[in-house]
């Protein structure tokens, strides 16, 4: 039984990257419309984007350590 329980903790762990790959892809497509708008204000955006997107894959990297631990438990 704690087996599956702990199986099924990685999976639920590993969701957070399916979330952050869609997140990052909502994130570049606003970010390129926005310089589209507006091409003056492409380096902030851009500066931006590139601090937002580190931080979701900083999470997601934090998810697959997790799920990690959790595997290496089986």
């Amino acid at each position: 039984m704690t087996g599956s329980v702990i199986a099924i903790g990685a999976g639920i762990a590993l969701i957070c990257a399916l979330g952050a790959g869609i997140g990052i892809g909502i994130a570049t497509g606003k970010a390129v419309e926005a310089i589209a708008r507006q091409p003056e204000m492409a380096g902030g955006i851009r500066t931006t984007l590139i601090l937002g997107l580190a931080f979701m894959e900083t999470l997601t990297i934090y998810g697959l350590l997790i799920a990690l631990m959790l595997y290496s438990q089986l």
